[in-house]
């Protein structure tokens, strides 16, 4: 059976370069980092060689990048610990936060003031909403908003929230996992006081990632134990996970354009077939011109005999979607970015999400099906 990976907003498949330098460092570089001998300061060597690649994407010094297990464990670090040390009182976010953000805020509900800004039906906050409540008293504030939404792909403008931000002190945490390597991310530029990333949303390893920590807002570890990364984060480092995440950075920068022009005509053909097949179907998020996240198409199929059944249906003929985030329980819940943006219960949403290893062929395939088991004549109950 044909199978078609249309889910790579849950995770990419690791690039085969990055598995051979994988290999090769888990079978060469074996001493531990912090050993001063030899086998340690090679894998030192790589550790440090690494973050200096992300640092130079994120235009930081290369003492504000950190190695985490992931991302997840980067926005607790930087939420609990900047409550903890730097006195924040009050936490800003939205509704369509991705859980691991919006889990930790509720975790500090007794030591903080939580609030969620409005989204519209795109999924978009009013910025005058934000400055309008960072205006309104000086409680020290942490504003913590993503780059690029996972689920249905609406990019926030992040340049004009640093902006609002920077002028009434508010410190800025973006949860940029979804934008890492696909958008050009600038720290210096948009004054983020936190970031994180994770590879393997941008064909490196699962099980590692990195956090920025603006040098101005230096906070303790969450992680105790030894010295590693310079007291942040203790705990033997992975070499190996490291430098796979850091290769597959470099490719992902040297082919951004390449790949970006490939994945959106993968898209735009999609959402074409969509169109022509069922009359009735929207596409969540905005979808304007440098508005969305290329790699994410949310369609919102209407309500019929079939459409309770339309995930299932599309992984028998052997095409992996999601109905949202994958980053749950492994059962499909309603999602909290849907319900936040007002979307209709009865109808059903398809994540597709791309990468530049897709191909137009699967574009086809997966337009066939839907066309066997959804068909035009379909239409709503």
């Amino acid at each position: 059976m044909k199978r078609v990976y249309f889910d790579n907003a849950a995770s990419t498949p690791l690039l085969p370069e990055v598995i051979e330098k994988m290999t090769t460092v888990l079978t060469e570089c074996y001493g531990n980092p912090s050993s001063i001998h030899f086998f340690g300061r090679k894998s030192r060597t790589i550790i440090e060689e690494s973050r200096k690649t992300i640092a130079n994407y994120l235009n930081a010094s290369l003492g504000e990048v950190f190695f985490t297990s992931c991302a997840t464990e980067s926005n607790n670090l930087c939420l609990k610990m900047a409550v903890e040390h730097l006195g924040i009182e009050r936490i800003i976010s939205s509704p369509t936060e991705h859980h691991c953000v919006l889990h930790t805020i509720e975790a500090l509900d007794a030591k903080i003031e939580s609030v969620q800004l409005s989204v519209n039906e795109f999924g978009s906050i009013d910025l005058n909403e934000l400055q309008s409540i960072l205006e309104a008293d000086s409680k020290k504030t942490l504003v913590s908003l993503m780059y690029v939404n996972n689920e249905i792909g609406t990019k926030h403008p992040v340049d004009l929230i640093a902006e609002i931000c920077e002028k009434n002190n508010a410190f800025l945490h973006c949860d940029a996992v979804q934008a890492i390597g696909k958008f050009d991310v600038d720290t210096s530029k948009n004054k983020i006081s936190f970031l994180s990333g994770s590879a393997h949303k941008f064909h490196g390893p699962k099980g590692i990632g990195f956090v920025y920590i603006n040098q101005d807002n230096i906070i303790p570890p969450l992680i105790h134990g030894g010295a590693q990364e310079r007291n942040m984060r203790s705990g033997t480092e992975n070499v190996a996970g490291i430098a796979g995440m850091a290769l597959a950075l470099e490719m992902a920068i040297e082919e951004k354009e390449e790949r970006k022009a490939k994945i959106l005509s993968l898209r735009n053909q999609l959402k074409l077939g969509l169109k022509e097949l069922i009359p009735e179907i929207k596409f969540n998020g905005l979808q304007g011109e440098d508005e969305f996240l290329y790699t994410v198409l949310s369609a919102s199929f209407p309500a019929g005999a079939k459409t309770e059944l339309l995930n299932f249906n599309m992984d028998i003929a052997g095409i992996a979607v999601s109905g949202g985030s994958a980053c749950s329980s492994g059962v499909e819940n309603t999602s909290h970015v849907l319900e936040a943006i007002g979307h209709d219960p009865k109808r059903k949403t398809i994540r597709f999400s791309f990468s530049h290893l897709n191909t137009m062929e699967e574009v086809e395939y997966v337009l066939q099906k839907i066309s066997e088991f959804y068909p035009k004549n379909l239409g709503v109950e």
